[in-house]
């Protein structure tokens, strides 16, 4: 398999600090990121568990953000392509992450991924939802000019909905020339 993850100077950044925060500490924030990993708009961590968490692992708040930024990454990648948990930790491994953080990355997949990818698969991407669909063909046969003319229209009228809202949204119908 193709690698998923290139080896940037902001993933070995990221991957140093990975490398030296203790295994069970790491295990808890992974535990977590995956947690809130499929809501959208949403912060992983509040302003006041970010400085917590900064004094725990002994972080400046840019590392600790550019390792929740690169753990969440990782981990939307792995959903994205459906990656195994083996070749999860194969990947990580070739771009240096240590064998122990790469056995976290693993088991909190392997336990959580799969829950992960049913919860995004069930999110709504797009802000408007087709709603219905009317439609109306006209077909001009002849004008006085012509006897033998075949002229079709159609008209389209597409009825959306916010995906946050009740009402639906009629556009006017658009006429579409076949």
């Amino acid at each position: 398999m193709a690698s998923i993850f290139k080896e940037t100077q902001s993933i070995k950044e990221a991957v140093a600090f990975i490398n030296a925060i203790d295994v069970n500490k790491f295990s808890r924030l992974i535990s977590r990121i995956i947690q809130k990993l499929h809501l959208k708009g949403e912060r992983i961590l509040s302003e006041d568990e970010e400085l917590k968490l900064q004094a725990a692992l002994s972080l400046e708040k840019p590392a600790l953000t550019l390792v929740l930024e690169t753990v969440s990454f990782i981990l939307e990648q792995a959903v994205y392509h459906n990656v195994k948990p083996a070749s999860l930790q194969q990947q990580l491994e070739a771009v240096h992450v240590s064998p122990e953080k790469a056995e976290v990355f693993t088991q909190t997949w392997a336990t959580a991924g799969p829950e992960l990818v049913d919860k995004l698969r069930q999110t709504v991407f797009a802000p408007k939802k087709l709603e219905h669909i009317g439609w109306q063909l006209n077909l001009q046969m002849a004008q006085s000019s012509q006897a033998k003319l075949k002229d079709p229209s159609a008209v389209l009228q597409l009825g959306l909905r916010a995906e946050d809202s009740e009402p639906s949204i009629h556009l006017p119908s658009v006429p579409a020339w076949c």
